[in-house]
């Protein structure tokens, strides 16, 4: 796709750089060749728990590099599942049954030796905090003898396996709930040196490592906000940063773009049911929508909105038009069902179902209700504000008020199942399809906030829960092709993750892996390194552990 520039607007960078300034400690030294400095935010923010795989540390939706800790299995750079502590693994032809033999001559970083009662302890305990991987379908994790673990599950899920890759493995015998995350002991590739609140965390690199060693000593990733990131590539005081799109089209001397495509798809819920004062899930959310509730609204806007427009603008063109939630790279994509950007189509489907515009305002109305939708999207996000204002735009169109605002997690929840949201997703595990689709989650949580009601899907799932990992994929994308009959969900495309790179870092493109909701710029460090340096610093960075922010 060709990148092109379309968000606008002046860049303070005079403001940026006295933000960074004052996050930096405002004074920059050069560092070792084997030293980096990244400001990244892989993983999400900082870790409000410190680096604790029991509370999500290292879990994104698919299982991302937790550096500090090991996991059973990983990805490769071509997706499929590669052995990290696992040797060999299987599963019972009802799927109700997994064995994993793990290798014998592992320790973690304080000499202990890692066995299977560890990778039982951290399974069972994930599941009982139930703060990172989905282990729903889990009954149980148990320890036979010191290198096999069998999982047993309550029901039938061929999915699990992509579980194998979502816990980092902690140390039974030490861990402590309170205190782990400021301490981590794992047995990854690096260790915890220092972890600065709301600066930075630096890590050193684990010698005692089983498996491949990074190329890189210490790794210093400082906490800034996306404008302060940027400022610190226009500083030469980091050697990689990751830089919203609006960025993207800078061009910064020394440094280059990197980007990639990714599975992360961003769509906005519309609320399938109308809304009668009833209320969902465990925190006995209200739910429904007037608007959204006729379906001849969702189906407008899926038909009548311009996606290619949404991502070269929204997105400065560092994106891919979705349809379906799915990302072409899976297994279980499929090709739209529909065209979009028919505007005389959907303003006809609109006309039919009773919704016109009586008073001249530009916004339709039916039975005394204006077609007018709250879209609420996290204020942090730069990207769900600029679509969910380039929505807004596409929407009028069609007689359709689309209402942005910004807000916190904590004021969406209480009212996610009644309003747009804007969403993120983008696992390679299938089981997301539950998540967004599920009539028996809906409302738990984040799980199928749109509140859709289909047995046809739900039977589906249940299908490929029970089938063999090849044959299930087509499933999969049949449970999604039927939701989506239903319009749950107004899917706009793919984020790309870009980052400003230093000229003397190469971050192996050929060998990056797929990036998830989330991204995962650390998933292949092993093959990170400095090239064409002339000396014996790489670049010039900031000293980050004298910060001040």
């Amino acid at each position: 796709m060709n990148k092109k520039i379309i968000i606008g607007g002046v860049i303070a960078v005079v403001a940026i750089i006295v933000i960074a300034a004052v996050a930096l400690g405002g004074g920059s030294s050069e560092h070792a060749p084997d030293e980096l400095v990244a400001c990244v935010a892989a993983h999400g923010e900082e870790p409000e728990f410190g680096f604790d795989p029991m509370h999500g540390w290292g879990y994104h939706d698919s299982g991302t590099e937790p550096l500090i800790q090991s996991t059973l299995l990983k990805r490769d750079a071509n997706n499929s599942f590669v052995n990290d502590l696992a040797t060999d693994y299987s599963a019972s032809d009802d799927y109700k049954t997994y064995t994993v033999n793990i290798r014998d001559d592992v320790k973690f970083t304080d000499g202990s030796k890692l066995t299977a009662k560890d990778v039982a302890f951290s399974y069972n305990k994930a599941k009982e905090l139930g703060e990172g991987a989905d282990l729903s379908s889990m009954k149980e994790a148990k320890a036979k003898g010191n290198n096999e673990i069998v999982f047993t599950l309550d029901k039938s899920d061929s999915t699990f396996v992509n579980k194998l890759t979502d816990v980092g493995i902690v140390p039974e015998a030490s861990y402590d709930n309170a205190t782990y995350g400021q301490n981590p002991i794992g047995s990854g590739p690096y260790k915890l040196a220092q972890w600065d609140k709301g600066q930075q965390f630096i890590l050193e690199r684990n010698n005692q490592y089983y498996g491949k060693k990074p190329y890189f000593r210490k790794i210093t990733n400082l906490f800034l906000d996306s404008d302060a990131a940027y400022a610190a590539v226009k500083n030469g005081d980091v050697d990689i940063a990751e830089i919203p799109v609006s960025y993207a089209n800078e061009t910064v001397k020394g440094y280059h773009l990197e980007y990639f495509d990714s599975i992360d798809v961003r769509g906005i819920s519309l609320p399938t049911q109308k809304d009668t004062g009833k209320v969902i899930g465990p925190d006995k959310n209200p739910y429904g929508n007037n608007v959204t509730g006729d379906p001849a609204i969702r189906e407008a806007l899926s038909i009548g909105i311009n996606r290619e427009k949404l991502v070269d603008g929204a997105l400065n063109g560092f994106g891919n038009v979705s349809y379906t939630g799915v990302a072409n790279q899976l297994a279980w994509a499929y090709d739209a069902p529909y065209k979009d950007g028919q505007v005389d189509q959907a303003k006809a489907i609109l006309d039919e179902a009773g919704w016109k515009d009586t008073n001249g305002d530009g916004i339709r109305e039916k039975n005394g209700v204006k077609a007018s939708i709250p879209v609420y999207y996290t204020s942090s996000a730069v990207e769900r504000q600029a679509l969910a204002v380039s929505l807004a735009e596409e929407a009028s169109k069609l007689g359709i008020e689309i209402v942005p605002e910004g807000k916190s997690w904590d004021d969406i929840d209480p009212v996610r199942n009644q309003v747009g949201v804007v969403w993120g997703f983008g696992s390679a595990d299938p089981n997301e399809i539950v998540h967004q689709y599920d009539s028996r989650v809906a409302g738990e949580g984040y799980d199928n906030p749109e509140v859709l009601n289909d047995s046809a899907v739900d039977a589906a799932i249940d299908t490929a829960m029970s089938q063999d990992t090849d044959s299930s994929y087509s499933t999969w994308s049949q449970a999604s092709q039927i939701a989506n009959t239903e319009y749950p969900f107004l899917w706009i495309g793919t984020v790309d993750y870009t980052y400003m790179v230093s000229d003397h870092l190469d971050i192996s493109k050929s060998t990056h892996l797929i990036y998830p909701h989330g991204g995962d710029i650390w998933g292949n460090i092993y093959d990170w390194r400095y090239v064409n340096n002339t000396s014996t610093n790489a670049t010039n960075t900031t000293n980050a552990t004298n910060s001040t922010a």
